[in-house]
């Protein structure tokens, strides 16, 4: 606002220049004058960098905050949630969304006190020179914001479609960079292309409306105020005609009408930001306003029947549904397993296995019966208390940019290198990581790139042992061992002390038979368990499963 005040002096000074300086050719005022001016114009520039710097320096600490606040909310949302939402809308919210927040804060602090602030001094400023000529200023600038907020309604709406169409293109984007092997062995590139090309031409087409409206604000602007400019000069020529005004009356608010367009271009600029910035605020808005599906933790554990007796878990009646969808994927899984055994988990694709063990982290929540830690309702639990006691070996190795011992330490950040090495012993990777230039500072690609399938995912078990879990659940976890390599690890496991309850979920027969007991899945229900022997002999399924992997080839053919 000092600098706007600054600003404010400059037509008047102008004026005195042209009425006195000029009329009465006195050099010395003129020069007077234009030091005034000089002053004027170094003063305001003085405040507009101090402005700047602050507006620029309050815009990017709150994108900063935002995107802290938003990654750390995210973190707190269940699977549940996740899926819900999606992956690629989340990226693009919190890279392309908060960013057109902050330039939105930006130019908000920097024009959105100046600009109308200059725009009501000029009108007043007007008034003081004359005013009767004045009121041309009050019909253009009610008009003038009228224009501005007709724009801003009709290009919201827009920008807020131009974002999710984006949301499209990352999405395309992801599935085109993670599938790319398999893109290119199905020979799928011109089709993929084609799928990418239509989004990014609605991306284009939406932007480009968004973007054609937008740029009619300026020219409408334009029109109005030189409408304005026009019948200024008009109305003053014939007050200077008849000696009501001076000539540089005319001048001062010809200039001020000017600073009015030069303010109201940038208002517009400023509009159309504000209208990107309110429709990407309102997306990130939207994510933070999600209440974690999960927030029921700590619940009261008043009427949970103790009738499991020693089991570490159990499973009681237990049934789940995914979100959105028709029909349950788990019917009434009824089982216990207690401190020191090892459940094996098999069942047909789609039987839900896996869904089965990602219950127990409560990665996602039970939709009905109950799920017993310790006795206890798994509810009760608040989930970092929960999690502490499991360890996880997803059906996909995950891995992250760093080393090693970075990886490792996820499981358990204070694990020392002993600890660390104890661990990768036990999954049988000791031995490759030694093989490394730097042991357990080797340097980790993106998702592991530089490392095998089997490597990784001995990693990842690695990891989970390094935490030391009362709950141990691998998940699919050996797929890509070796057979040896497989049984030196659950030779391994075995001699854990103390012995975990391990959930071992697999397709192989083989890496089952040691179980303590084995669950057989059909279709989301738990139709046997028991061990290898007695399932073979009581179980059909169990039976066929076995008798299909065990099948051998016959006159030469494959089986």
């Amino acid at each position: 606002m000092l600098e706007a005040v600054f600003e404010l002096f400059v037509p008047l000074v102008v004026a005195s220049i042209i009425d006195r300086g000029i009329a009465d050719q006195d050099v010395s005022f003129i020069l007077s004058r234009g030091g005034i001016l000089f002053l004027l114009a170094l003063a305001g520039m003085g405040w507009a960098i101090t402005a700047q710097y602050f507006a620029a320096k309050a815009a990017t600490g709150f994108a900063s905050r935002l995107r802290q606040a938003l990654f750390s909310h995210v973190q707190s949302l269940s699977f549940a949630d996740l899926d819900r939402i999606g992956t690629s809308t989340l990226i693009t919210r919190a890279t392309s969304d908060i960013l057109k927040t902050q330039n939105a804060v930006n130019l908000f602090l920097r024009l959105f006190l100046r600009s109308p602030f200059i725009v009501g001094g000029a009108v007043i400023m007007a008034f003081l020179v004359d005013p009767k000529t004045a009121v041309v200023f009050v019909v253009v600038i009610p008009l003038l914001f009228v224009v501005v907020f007709l724009f801003m309604r009709l290009t919201a709406p827009l920008y807020q479609k131009v974002q999710e169409k984006l949301d499209d293109l990352t999405l395309a984007t992801k599935e085109a960079l993670g599938g790319g092997r398999v893109i290119r062995a199905f020979r799928r590139e011109e089709t993929e292309e084609e799928a990418f090309a239509k989004k990014n031409e609605e991306h284009y087409r939406l932007q480009l409306l968004a973007g054609r409206i937008s740029s009619l604000t300026n020219p409408v602007t334009l029109v109005i105020v030189n409408a304005g400019t026009m019948a200024i000069l008009w109305i003053g020529g014939w007050q200077v005609n008849d000696g009501v005004m001076t000539q540089g009356q005319v001048v001062a608010l010809v200039n001020y009408m000017a600073q009015i367009l030069v303010e109201l271009v940038k208002l517009a600029n400023l509009i159309v930001t504000l209208a990107k910035g309110m429709a990407s605020a309102n997306r990130v808005a939207d994510v933070l306003a999600i209440v974690p599906s999960q927030e029921k933790e700590g619940i009261s554990d008043t009427g949970v029947a103790q009738e499991t007796g020693d089991a570490k878990v159990a499973f009681s009646h237990v049934s789940f549904r995914y979100p959105d969808a028709a029909e349950d994927t788990l019917t009434d899984i009824d089982f216990c397993a207690n401190a020191g055994e090892t459940i094996g988990i098999i069942g047909g694709t789609g039987a839900g296995k896996s869904t089965v063990a990602q219950l127990i982290p409560r990665f996602y929540d039970a939709t009905g019966g109950r799920i017993l830690v310790d006795g206890k309702n798994a509810l009760s639990f608040p989930l970092a208390a929960l999690r502490r006691k499991v360890g996880v070996v997803p059906q996909h190795a995950v891995l992250f940019q760093g080393t090693i011992r970075e990886n490792l330490l996820f499981g358990n950040e204070e694990a020392t290198d002993e600890e660390l090495w104890e661990a990768l012993s036990i999954a049988q990777a000791a031995e490759f990581v030694r093989q490394k230039e730097g042991g357990l500072d080797f340097a980790v690609a993106e998702g592991g790139a530089n490392l095998s399938g089997g490597q990784r995912q001995r990693l990842t078990i690695a990891r989970a042992l390094a935490r030391k879990p009362e709950i141990l659940i691998l998940d699919d976890a050996m797929s890509a061992l070796d057979f040896a390599t497989e049984a030196a690890l659950r030779k391994s496991l075995a001699a854990l002390t103390p012995q975990p309850v391990t959930f071992l979920v697999s397709q192989r027969i083989s890496s089952l038979t040691g179980a303590d007991r084995i669950l057989v899945l059909d279709d989301g229900a738990l139709i046997a368990q028991g061990s290898h022997e007695a399932l073979l002999a009581s179980c059909s399924l169990y039976r066929e499963i076995c008798e299909s992997q065990m099948e051998e080839p016959k006159g030469g053919d494959l089986p």
